[in-house]
């Protein structure tokens, strides 16, 4: 977990195994593990994501406690983009179990207006309103995240589940390439796989291009200072 300048990459380069898996939680997380990523050529740049499950974390809770269930009840919450106030919160293919059913979250809420509004910038606002509130960053939901990432990593995921990562974006649902991006990930024998074909509508489309615009920003003034 690292807060990333570019002689820690090369310090990986230089002395970590090439089987290593590498976790930047420090903000910008994502832009973060592109750079670290950079510098450590001989490390295969799959082996390097970003957290954005504390973001799952804190969506999944919301879900939970809006239907009353427990949050290990919620699956499938997507987090589309960078672990930022851009990030894109997503429950269109999430799925809560009720009564000891499995209902999509959209017709178990039935409140569009919430799920398009206040639950979208409640997530992207948190990290703020941590801050804001403790006059620190969160500690403890940030360490259970980067947990529950790397259990992921190292266990799989179940079948008909899929977790939020920040990896190398291959340019799957028309997101720009060259960016170390959020997607629903899936995870066996160590290697994810970006989940495809999931259906996106012109709302989403909306969100996951502003993260992805900012991404590029990012990238695009991290690599203008780096030397190489």
């Amino acid at each position: 977990m690292l807060n990333v300048r570019p002689p820690k990459g090369q310090a990986l380069d230089q002395h970590a195994k090439k089987s290593v898996r590498v976790l930047v939680v420090g903000n910008p997380a994502n832009t973060n593990a592109l750079i670290c990523a950079k510098y450590a050529p001989s490390i295969p740049r799959e082996n390097f994501s970003a957290m954005t499950r504390l973001d799952q974390n804190r969506a999944q809770a919301q879900i939970a406690s809006r239907l009353g269930v427990p949050v290990n009840d919620v699956k499938n919450v997507i987090i589309w983009g960078n672990h930022s106030s851009t990030q894109f919160p997503d429950v269109r293919h999430a799925v809560a179990t009720i009564n000891g059913q499995e209902v999509p979250v959209y017709d178990a809420i039935k409140d569009d207006a919430f799920l398009k509004g206040e639950f979208i910038t409640t997530v992207q606002k948190r990290g703020g309103a941590v801050i804001a509130a403790r006059k620190l960053s969160s500690a403890m939901s940030a360490a259970k995240a980067a947990c529950d990432h790397m259990k992921s990593i190292w266990q799989g995921t179940a079948d008909g589940h899929f977790v939020s990562m920040g990896v190398f974006s291959d340019g799957s649902y028309n997101t720009p390439e060259g960016v170390m991006y959020s997607f629903p990930i899936t995870i066996k024998d160590k290697a994810w796989t970006i989940v495809k074909d999931l259906p996106i509508d012109d709302f989403a489309r909306e969100k996951m291009d502003a993260t992805g615009k900012e991404l590029c920003e990012e990238r695009d003034d991290a690599l203008a200072v780096c030397q190489d």
